[in-house]
């Protein structure tokens, strides 16, 4: 492991021990709330999941009341997900505690350091996004500093 690149892979798979939440419905619930509502062929899409898999993953969130699937608004054939109150406040929770872990972590590190960092884990996240073919879509930076993150 003396290669830079062997050192990210292992330090990346180390991240995501730390999840409280189901990692997937994490996942799903944050796309959903970003790019709006979203049938299951646009999570396919979106993620390059099997739609047999995404089926699993949302009956969870149905099951669990943290998202309901809807008519399209817009008139189409393929019903929506959206995220109910519930799943919103579920959200916000796990995402302010993955905050506070965060900040306890970076307690010692620069706000310069910090910046960094998130700008470095930024670049990474799209470079793979570019060579995936698969974007994701970011809160403007707007909503970033009013949900207090560094």
């Amino acid at each position: 492991m003396d290669k830079p690149t062997h050192l990210i892979e292992y330090e990346t798979m180390l991240l995501g021990r730390h999840r409280h939440l189901d990692r997937s419905a994490y996942t799903l619930l944050s796309r959903i709330r970003t790019a709006g509502m979203m049938s299951i062929g646009q999570l396919s899409e979106a993620f390059g999941l099997d739609v047999s898999t995404l089926n699993r993953h949302t009956s969870a969130l149905l099951r669990d009341g943290l998202a309901e699937r809807i008519a399209d608004p817009d008139g189409g054939i393929a019903r929506k997900f959206r995220l109910t109150e519930a799943g919103e406040r579920y959200l916000d929770d796990e995402r302010t505690k993955n905050i506070r872990g965060l900040e306890k972590v970076l307690a010692d590190w620069t706000p310069e350091e910090v910046a960094e960092f998130a700008a470095f884990l930024g670049r990474f996240n799209t470079d793979v996004e570019r060579l995936g073919g698969r974007s994701w879509p970011r809160p403007d930076p707007a909503s970033r500093q009013e949900s207090g993150t560094r």
